[in-house]
């Protein structure tokens, strides 16, 4: 398949996909990935994980995981779409890929 190039992830444990029922539970987890994530990089994120911000990254993860899965995230400038974005990609295990438009951009 032609996506299947572009889905493999990084070698890591697979991360399962389940309903959480206590959401403190679901915002101690996120956080816990969070440490894990800026351990992993060298620029690190220091996000305020709260309950919406934890409902984003989880629904984020969901629909990148799907086959041919992609969204559009709409937000303010400085409302979160690139550092959850990134959390979601890391949670996958995928590998982020970033586009920089630029004046000049060609192929």
């Amino acid at each position: 398949m032609i996506y299947g190039d572009f889905m493999d992830g990084i070698d890591a444990e697979p991360r399962i996909y389940r309903q959480v029922v206590d959401l403190t539970v679901l915002v101690s987890k996120i956080e816990e990935f969070l440490e894990e994530y800026n351990g992993t990089v060298k620029i690190q994120m220091n996000l305020v994980m709260f309950l919406d911000a934890c409902d984003h990254v989880s629904r984020i993860t969901r629909i990148i995981r799907q086959p041919l899965g992609n969204a559009l995230l709409l937000g303010v400038g400085g409302s979160g779409r690139q550092s959850l974005s990134r959390l979601s990609t890391f949670l996958a295990n995928y590998r982020l890929f970033q586009i920089e438009v630029i004046k000049g951009y060609g192929m």
